[in-house]
């Protein structure tokens, strides 16, 4: 077939070409085999030499070959084909515009250039895919590994990537040429468009086309298709191609947004903008949320495509609206983030016109709308996006309080997400608010108030100067014309004796009678005014202008204009007549009056403005006032925030109080001091935002100098000292040693301590002493800041001036206690540890402070002697005999001063008294030297024996090596690791009995002060001060500490205090006491613990918080058998304290870390707190029980609660347990398996459904289960319902039946109270001393089984499986056969038995 006989039909599978189709179609007549492909190619690339691009006419089959083997042929010919066909392309588009300007051009050259150039772009497009095939496979095959591209380039023998851009800038240089002239009435098949442009759509389905390597690729893509859009309407195609995309392919949707606003602001296709986004807009909500992959493409083109083009995407809003109501969340989020992005670029600033403003606060109030959406996803993307608008200074102000009380109001949300970005939207507030740097409401009610006040001031004036100012006559008159017409009509028709009389004088002018007719008129005094003219018109008759009268005019006429030319002046009447006469008789002093508003204008214009001013300035501060309280607010909801489990909430909280600290919200310094703590968390994402918090706030100051960037840390550092608690004070020092460690603090900060420390520095006292404070903080980090100027610190703090600052010795005494480790020595240290000689200035100085102090009433003394206690503890060699040295002293003044009161003259029987605060102050010192015996003892004495073991074991391994014979016993023992444990083992003995044998024996110095003690805490009227028996108190718990057989003998005396003291700080104390007793000698406590529980219930506040903290370490480190007295921890959770409340929670939070521990503990409690006679009310008892039922979440746990509760029901015995049983079982998480157990259960409560409140709680567990059931277990929730309401019904018969047949028949249940009380009346603490007796050890009680049956039979009561092992908690309390036959009751010793 002749080729200009024929016509190339573009197929739309290469298979097609093989088959004739119509009439005159060219088909392939030969697909030709491997082996002549070669020299095939090279006839074709001959062929090409002589006749150019229209030698594809006679060669297509050729190239069809190729492509149809394009697998199997060698990639060398791949190559030469994909060049040669460029090549050919290239020529053809190089003589096309030749070719199409050519008028003569023939019809069958026309036909012949035609089918050359399909024939020409489909074998070039089709090898173009070949290869993007062969490429992506490869890479399939080959995902992530390294080496692709030069395996590619093996496999093709160059690299593809960087070939294709080429071909594509080529096609487009051909669609760029009116090419359309070739086919029949210049109208170009929409085949051959889709050939070029569907290629285009296949490279872009490449996963790595969005790399950044491939951008020339993609930016001759989206130039290919722009022309096709414009010049070949492919507008239609285009859309619906990308919308399928973008459901299908996810890395898509940044690409088609690049090249959608390409051709939208070059191409000037605006309008395929609106056509994608009606598509989108016209997609089925049900669809987008099925469909989850095409939804989230939608959502990421929308939301860039606004980014580029928020102009041109606006216009199509109006389509978008209605996904906000759809059901998937990413493309509510897409259409509130396009609303943004307009706002910020788009109807951002001043000069907007009406309408844009409208859409921007629909815009506005849109986002805002959806703060509150159902999806936490869309609540937090709206308070992302309007971060970004505040950021971006593109919220108006009138908006601020609105979605500053939105993001306020997020903070309560549920979503750890929304509450997060909550505090970055207040954060963003905070930076870039308009109103001022310093955000303090306090400083802002000020001036608020002044300028509201001059504002008020300004706008009275303006109201009075209105009131004052002249009206226009005329309008005046005008105005009260009618009813003086009236009142003129009725004085006519009186008669004239019934009219009031007005007089006029002889000596009145007629100017003094017009202006008091004037007065009356402006008085609306018509009548009086009336009948003074009349007078005057009979007594001036020759007299202006009452002598004026038109006989024509009638009365009432004449009357009328006389008081209207009184009333408007000389010149009204003239005016009218004659208003040139008028003009002309005016002096050249006289002026119009309607010129005198328009002489004043300048003022009232200035007046004006000075107003509108005011106005604007008090609502700036309105504002501003407004803003800081809502931030105020918001810090103390934040605040709560700081110990949330989330890292990254923690992070956000610690950012916003650095923030809010450098605005100046005076509240922000509370959440500074607040963050401290978390200095000492496990993770180190939030240890380090604080170091970093503290980092921004303080060791970056203002100033010119770096002494003056010094003094402002100092300062602020100083700041936070300011009334801080021990524990802050600690962990502000764990802050300042980590800076110091990584050379953070600059020298000149610690040169300046040390100025104002020696006073160099002018500064108070309290400066001085925390300089002090910050240089032993700095010193844990260096020991040397302090090591290095010993002598120094001892001048400054130590000295021998008076008065002694003891604060300032104090602060001393801890800066150089931080030089030493205070650690045990571990045993691979070799060396001794750090100690000064006793002969050290050091405890010269402190020996002789605390001995002088000790006589002088100075509160300050007792701190400073303890801490001066332990530092020679801590560093003193010897430090026993210094301490024993300062009791001696302190004792010798003691009894000095005694025998200075002992007159001799006095009488001998009366027994003088030592003063109060000498005493205080002994047994105090006393307790302290007791404790640090114990610890130098148990530290420093056991490490140093340790230390010089391992070394002495050390040697004599040395010395056993150079030994040949080696006993193999001795050998077995070493390999075992027995040497060292028998060794510990031997020292911990040696080290037990000093503290037992000889510490508190006669002949050691502490022996001599327990009687003393003794008798002091023995006789609490006798010794009735607050702060001695406080100081007797700790000193008895201190001396306990040191020896299990005193401590077993004062354990009594301790309990009997704790119970029966009257004083709160006592009893605090002593629970402290007991805590530490209860760690060191667990045994000797055990039987008392009842008595620890108990003051969980003590009616001061101080004494239930110590209780709560002192109960929470001891059942937290196991040193106390938990059971059911931990009722006693549950009932905090309703305390009115927030504090204790909040304790009492934590508690259980991390006793629910420690395995099943709260569900083993649940029965016990439920059963304690609703007995009757010592439970809770009923409400409290469901706010306790719905936080313990929290922490069940395993099914196991469930169910057997749910078995236990059940079988509960059968022993209750009163209808609040029932309902209280009811509560506990509806606040389980139930499952299928949990509903089961009810039923098989269900006899246990059915006959106690009649109870209206207990059905409902039953009908409540029915519809929580409900909301999550399954389809297949519907039918036994229908069952359990079934069964509950039948149940309820035949309860509420039988008790009719009951009320009508056996009413008279009831039991009183009062001899069952009474016998309940008896039960318990051995539990509550009776005012008699012999309560409090000595508990025998438990084992007294295996020995008389026969014991319970001598005592009255009981009640039964309602037990628990766990209940019984909880009888013998009761042990503690006396029982017959524990009581001794000789008790030893407190007695309060009166002064007459002292003066005998």
């Amino acid at each position: 077939m002749s080729p200009q006989l024929y016509e190339f039909h573009l197929p739309l599978a290469p298979e097609e070409l093989l088959k004739s189709g119509g009439v005159n179609q060219y088909v392939v007549q030969e697909v030709l085999s491997i082996r002549n492909l070669p020299s095939q190619l090279r006839a074709f690339q001959a062929a090409f030499r002589a006749q150019g691009p229209l030698a594809m006419l006679e060669h297509f089959d050729t190239v069809y070959s190729i492509l149809h083997h394009f697998r199997s042929i060698d990639p060398g010919l791949k190559e030469d084909t994909l060049e040669f066909l460029i090549k050919v392309v290239s020529r053809h588009s190089q003589e096309l515009p030749a070719i199409l300007d050519n008028a003569t051009l023939n019809v069958s050259d026309r036909s012949a250039h035609l089918n050359a150039l399909k024939m020409n772009c489909y074998a070039l497009i089709r090898l173009l895919e070949s290869f993007e095939t062969s490429q992506t496979s490869l890479m399939d095959l080959d995902l992530g590994g390294k080496g692709k591209k030069a395996r590619a380039r093996a496999a093709h023998g160059f690299d593809w990537e960087e070939e294709r851009q080429p071909i594509l800038q080529l096609l487009t240089q051909l669609l760029q040429l009116d090419i359309r002239h070739l086919w029949n009435h210049s109208i170009i098949e929409e085949e051959f468009v889709s050939l070029v442009t569907g290629c285009c759509y296949r490279l872009l389905e490449n996963p790595t086309i969005n790399h950044q390597k491939n951008r020339p690729t993609r930016d001759a893509i989206a130039c290919l298709l722009g022309v096709a859009l414009t010049r070949y309407n492919h507008m239609l195609s285009a859309t619906v191609k990308i919308i399928q995309m973008l459901q299908h392919f996810e890395h898509l949707a940044p690409v088609l947004v690049a090249a959608v606003s390409l051709w939208a602001t070059e191409y000037g296709m605006k309008s395929i903008v609106g056509e994608i986004v009606r598509e989108i807009g016209q997609k089925c909500p049900q669809e987008l949320s099925r469909d989850t992959l095409g939804a989230k493409g939608f959502a990421t083109f929308l939301t860039e495509l606004a980014e580029r083009v928020p102009a041109i995407l606006m216009s199509s809003m109006c389509i978008l609206l209605d996904l906000l109501d759809g059901e998937n969340y990413v493309m509510r989020n897409a259409v509130l983030a396009a609303m943004a992005e307009m706002v910020l670029q788009v109807l951002n600033g001043d000069q907007l016109e009406e309408a844009a403003r409208d859409t921007r606060d629909q815009f506005l109030d849109t986002l805002q709308a959806h703060g509150h959406d159902v999806s936490s996803f869309v609540r937090s993307r709206v308070l992302q996006l309007f971060t970004r608008i505040v950021q971006q200074k593109a919220l108006p102000l009138t908006r601020f309080q609105a979605v500053v009380a939105l993001a306020v109001g997020r903070l309560a949300d549920k979503s750890v997400l929304v509450c997060k970005n909550a505090i970055q939207l207040l954060a963003s507030f905070l930076a870039n608010n308009p109103f001022s740097c310093k955000l303090s409401d306090t400083d802002l009610a000020g001036p608020l108030q002044k300028e509201t006040q001059k504002l008020q001031e300004m706008r009275a004036k303006r109201q009075t100067a209105a009131a004052s100012t002249v009206l226009d006559p005329e309008e005046e008159w005008e105005a009260m014309l009618p009813e003086l017409k009236s009142t003129l009509q009725q004085l006519l028709k009186l008669p004239q004796e019934e009219e009031i009389a007005e007089k006029i004088a002889t000596t009145e002018t007629t100017e003094a009678v017009k202006g008091r007719i004037h007065q009356l008129l402006a008085k609306a005094s018509y009548k009086r005014a009336i009948i003074l003219t009349q007078e005057a018109i009979g007594h001036f008759q020759g007299s202006e202008p009452f002598s004026h009268m038109d006989p024509e005019e009638s009365e009432e006429t004449t009357f009328l204009n006389l008081l209207g030319s009184i009333f408007k002046g000389p010149a009204a009447s003239t005016q009218e007549k004659n208003p040139q006469g008028s003009a002309e008789n005016m002096g050249p002093g006289q002026t119009d009056c309607k010129d005198k508003p328009s002489a004043s204008e300048p003022e009232t214009s200035r007046g004006k403005d000075a107003l509108v001013k005011q106005e604007m300035l008090v609502q700036y501060l309105q504002d501003a006032y407004s803003f800081s309280l809502k931030i105020t607010e918001a810090i103390s909801i934040i605040s709560k925030m700081m110990y949330e489990n989330t890292t990254t909430v923690v992070q956000e909280v610690i950012e916003f109080f650095v923030m809010a600290f450098q605005f100046g919200v005076p509240q922000a310094l509370f959440g500074v001091r607040r963050m401290l703590p978390l200095i000492w968390s496990k993770e180190p994402g939030v240890r380090e935002a604080v170091l970093n918090a503290y980092r921004q706030l303080y060791l970056n100051p203002k100033g010119d100098s770096a002494r003056a960037k010094a003094q402002a840390l100092i300062q602020n550092l100083s700041l936070l000292l300011v009334d801080a608690s021990v524990g802050t004070i600690q962990c502000l020092e764990e802050i300042l040693c980590e800076f110091v460690q990584k050379n953070e603090l600059k020298p000149a900060v610690i040169q300046l301590l040390w100025e104002r420390a020696t006073e160099k520095v002018p500064c108070s006292a309290l400066e001085r002493c925390s300089s002090v404070m910050l240089l032993g903080m700095m010193a844990r980090g260096k020991p040397e800041i302090v090591g290095s100027n010993l002598d120094t610190l001892v001048n400054i703090g130590l000295d021998e001036k008076l008065p002694q600052d003891y604060r300032l010795a104090q602060q001393v005494c801890r800066a150089i206690a931080n030089i030493s480790d205070r650690r045990k020595p571990s045993l691979d240290k070799r060396h001794p540890p750090f100690r000064l000689p006793q002969e050290h200035r050091l405890f010269e100085r402190l020996q002789e402070m605390v001995i002088k102090g000790f006589v002088h009433p100075d509160p300050l003394w007792i701190p400073f002697k303890e801490v001066a206690v332990t530092l020679i503890y801590q560093l003193a060699e010897g430090p026993e005999g210094i301490c024993a040295q300062i009791l001696q002293g302190c004792a010798k003044q003691a009894l000095e001063k005694l025998e200075e009161k002992s007159n001799p003259q006095d009488d001998p029987k009366e027994t003088p008294m030592l003063s109060t605060f000498l005493l205080m102050n002994l047994l105090s010192l006393a307790g302290d030297v007791a404790l640090q015996q114990l610890i130098h003892l148990e530290h420093a004495v056991s490490g140093e024996l340790c230390r010089r073991r391992v070394l002495r074991e050390e040697q004599e391994h040395k010395t056993k090596e150079s030994k040949q014979n080696v006993s193999t016993e001795t050998t077995m023992e070493e390999e075992m690791g027995l040497v060292g444990a028998t060794a510990d083992d031997t020292e911990a003995e040696l080290i037990r009995s000093i503290c037992e044998m000889e510490l508190l024996d006669g002949k050691q110095v502490l022996a001599a002060f327990v009687p003393l003690l003794l008798k002091v805490c023995n006789n609490p009227g006798l010794y009735s001060s607050p702060e001695l028996c406080a100081a007797a108190s700790l000193a008895l718990g201190k001396f306990c500490m040191i020896s299990a057989t005193f401590c077993d003998s004062q354990l009594r005396l301790l309990f009997t205090m704790l119970e029966k003291s009257s004083l709160p700080v006592l009893r605090s104390n002593i629970m402290i006491v007991t805590g530490d007793l209860a760690i060191r000698f667990p045994n000797l406590v055990d039987p008392w613990t009842p008595h620890l529980y108990a003051r969980l219930r003590d009616p001061a506040q101080q004494v239930r918080k110590t209780a709560g903290l002192v109960m929470t370490h001891l059942i937290l480190k196991d040193m106390v058998k938990v059971k059911g007295q931990v009722s006693e921890m549950a009932v905090l959770l309703i305390d009115p304290v927030p504090q204790i409340a909040a304790l009492a929670k934590n508690f259980f939070n991390e006793l629910s870390h420690k395995g099943n521990a709260i569900y083993n503990l649940l029965p016990d409690i439920i059963s304690r707190l609703s007995d009757p006679e010592g439970g809770v009310e009923e409400e409290s008892f469901h706010t306790i029980m719905k936080q313990l039922l929290s922490y069940i979440t395993k099914d196991k746990q469930t169910e057997s609660l749910v078995e236990k509760l059940c079988q509960r029901f059968r022993t209750a015995r009163t209808e609040r347990q029932y309902r209280d049983l009811a509560y506990c079982m509806s606040q389980l998480p139930f499952t299928e398996r949990g509903l089961r157990k009810m039923l098989d259960n269900f006899d246990c409560f059915g006959d106690k459904l009649s109870d209206e409140s207990i059905f409902s709680v039953f009908l409540s567990v029915v519809s929580k289960l409900r909301r999550g059931a399954k389809p297949e277990g519907k039918a036994i929730i229908d069952e359990f319902e079934q069964k509950l309401r039948a149940c309820h019904t035949r309860g509420l018969d039988a008790i009719e039946e009951l009320e009508i047949g056996q009413g008279s028949s009831q039991k009183t249940p009062s001899a069952k109270k009474q016998s309940a009380v008896t039960r318990h009346q051995h539990l509550t603490s009776a005012a008699s001393d012999n309560d409090f007796v000595t508990p025998e050890p438990r084992r007294t009680t295996r020995r008389h089984p026969n014991t319970q049956q001598r005592t009255t039979k009981k009640k039964p009561r309602i037990v628990f499986s766990s209940d019984e092992s909880s009888e013998e908690e009761l042990s503690a309390e006396m029982t017959e056969d524990e009581t001794p036959k000789k008790t030893t009751p407190i007695r309060r010793a009166s002064t007459r038995r002292h003066r005998s």
